[in-house]
């Protein structure tokens, strides 16, 4: 299905991003698109230090950048040199991404912009026009790879566009978005193949989520991976007995990891849908011996050959997720001593905000490390990690119950970090619970999507009034580094720089800088004009290094609002592009 989209070429200025007037504009001597270049699988695997092609910037998924002209001695002159105001509505939870001095933004409405990254000059735009009724909302992320710029949208396509041009180079449609399929994260590529999770499967669409891999050069989609496993077998028959039909939920919404060592990716499944087991057919346990109700493979890490789609093994952190505790974030592959022992390491967690290990070449589990307070799990097995769940959180029909923390998560979709510098994570964390109850299905109700339950968000008990938090922990021996904490939420994911700092921004609008080893403070940007949502960058253009991050709210940890009532936000929602450098000097 074919979907027009439009090209405004650099001598022309949209005036107004709803507008359809345009404006002619003398082109900028030296054009920023004449430096582009072919990416190729040997330039993803080893990107230029100056550019970010990718989610995380580099296949390990780490955020990292070895930039360092911007360092713990000068970012104290940090200050804004230019800035870009995108399209208004919907959600931006924007990566953007920078190559040769050009950098590429998605905005909520699905208007992909090119601008020339030191000065902020619009260089081209596509509008890929979404059908009525579909909710506008920017995806996390996209990827560049050959020529082109990928990205997925809101109504299940997966779209590529010439990074120089603007023009449409290809246009799969996936599924059918009337069903309530579509994208909420964008593509890896790995060894060649386009790779994407699909989102909303929460919708009622029967069997649940899949992962799919595609044709770089044409989008023809060439495997297919479901994440709700199949079969008259150990993972198919982890389903209680349901029907294949009656198992809903395992979207993959986060973009993974790849290890071309190993020519493995490494992607992250949700929950099962409706949350609360319940409702979901997971509880009571079906007596049937055959049948376990672990859910296979909602929370669990995939380990896919990227080439076929072949599934090599997989780990499931959470059996049978009844308070929507997703373990679908980011992956850190690390290669980092355990007991002594060099090992290849894929590190993620999930929402309880637990920090787990797995030997990425077996799937084996190797540790553990709680951060936030919780008290959904009571234990864990140091061999296995097999999880005990405490039952007085497992939500009920007619009862409320008290768990933290509450859905949005200890940690959300704002990604951790990982600096080789310091072998450690960055983590941004909220601490907060909730009292939950359980909606129920009328007799007779066909179930048609949603959660089914109702999270009323509190703090902590012995809340200190420090929501958001940001904490650094030593990836060789799983301790404890730093932590700063403060009383508005931390709401972006953490960057990490070859200059000794880690950035993150925070629901109050401000941009801040860490000493990567103590945590000290060194910077706090002016207040933005709204909320940071989303995932800071840093970039190299003409010699010179630039941090940018992207404001929005009404998303995400945006909702923990409601905890933070002091925290005054504009209501016209707007988003806009920051880009932040050191001043010349003469």
């Amino acid at each position: 299905m074919y979907r027009k989209g439009s090209v405004l070429a650099a001598s022309a200025l949209v005036l107004g991003l709803c507008s359809s007037t345009v404006w002619a504009q003398q082109a900028p001597a030296t054009n920023a698109l004449d430096n582009l270049t072919t990416i190729t699988d040997d330039v993803l695997k080893n990107p230029a230090d100056g550019d970010w092609l990718m989610a995380r910037r580099t296949y390990n998924g780490w955020g990292y950048s070895p930039l360092d002209q911007i360092n713990k001695d000068n970012v104290d002159k940090l200050q804004l040199v230019w800035s870009w105001g995108l399209s208004p509505g919907g959600t931006t939870q924007e990566t953007p991404l920078v190559h040769n001095g050009v950098m590429f933004v998605q905005n909520s409405s699905h208007l992909i912009q090119a601008l020339d990254a030191a000065s902020g000059d619009l260089l081209w735009q596509y509008q890929y026009s979404l059908p009525t009724g579909v909710n506008p909302g920017g995806e996390r992320s996209k990827a560049l790879y050959g020529d082109n710029l990928i990205f997925a949208t809101r109504d299940a396509h997966i779209v590529a566009v010439n990074a120089k041009t603007g023009k449409l180079a290809w246009d799969q449609q996936v599924a059918d978005y009337k069903k309530g399929w579509g994208y909420s994260s964008g593509p890896l590529v790995a060894d060649g193949v386009v790779i994407q999770g699909m989102t909303n499967c929460g919708n009622g669409e029967p069997g649940g989520c899949f992962i799919t891999g595609h044709d770089a050069e044409t989008g023809k989609e060439i495997w297919r991976l479901n994440t709700i496993a199949a079969g008259d077998t150990p993972e198919g028959n982890s389903w209680n007995g349901l029907p294949q039909m009656s198992r809903y939920g395992a979207s993959a919404w986060i973009t993974g990891a790849y290890d071309p060592d190993q020519n493995v990716v490494f992607a992250g499944v949700g929950q099962p849908y409706p949350w609360p087991a319940v409702l979901n057919g997971l509880l009571p346990k079906n007596p049937d011996s055959k049948y376990t109700n672990n859910a296979a493979y909602t929370d669990s890490t995939l380990a896919i050959e990227p080439k076929t789609g072949t599934l090599k093994w997989y780990h499931q952190y959470l059996a049978n997720d009844t308070l929507d505790l997703d373990y679908v974030y980011e992956r850190l592959l690390v290669d980092l001593p355990v007991k002594g022992e060099m090992t290849k390491q894929v590190i993620t967690a999930g929402k309880l905000a637990i920090i787990e290990s797995l030997d990425r070449t077996s799937g084996k589990w190797l540790w553990a490390h709680e951060t936030v307070p919780q008290n959904v799990v009571s234990a864990i097995d140091p061999v296995t990690g097999e999880k005990t769940i405490n039952p007085d959180v497992i939500p009920q029909v007619g009862k409320t119950t008290f768990n933290c923390p509450a859905d949005p998560g200890g940690r959300a979709w704002q990604a951790t970090s990982y600096s080789p510098k310091t072998q450690m994570m960055y983590m941004p964390t909220v601490e907060f619970c909730s009292n939950t109850d359980v909606n129920p299905l009328d007799p007779g109700q066909v179930y048609t999507g949603g959660g089914l339950a109702t999270f009323n968000r509190v703090p902590r008990p012995d809340s200190d009034g420090n929501i958001g938090q940001v904490r650094a922990i030593n990836l060789a021996d799983q301790t404890d580094a730093w932590m700063y904490r403060q009383h508005a939420p931390v709401t972006t994911s953490t960057l990490p720089t070859g200059g000794g700092l880690v950035f993150v921004g925070t629901l109050d609008r401000k941009l801040l800088a860490f000493d990567d080893t103590t945590g000290k403070l060194l910077w706090t940007s002016p207040t933005l004009n709204n909320s940071i949502e989303s995932f800071p960058i840093t970039f190299e253009a003409g010699g010179k290094q630039y941090v940018a991050v992207v404001t929005n709210w009404s998303s995400g940890l945006g909702r923990l609002k409601s905890i933070t009532p002091d925290v005054q936000l504009p209501p016209d929602n707007p988003h806009s592009v920051y880009v932040f450098a050191l001043p010349d000097t003469k």
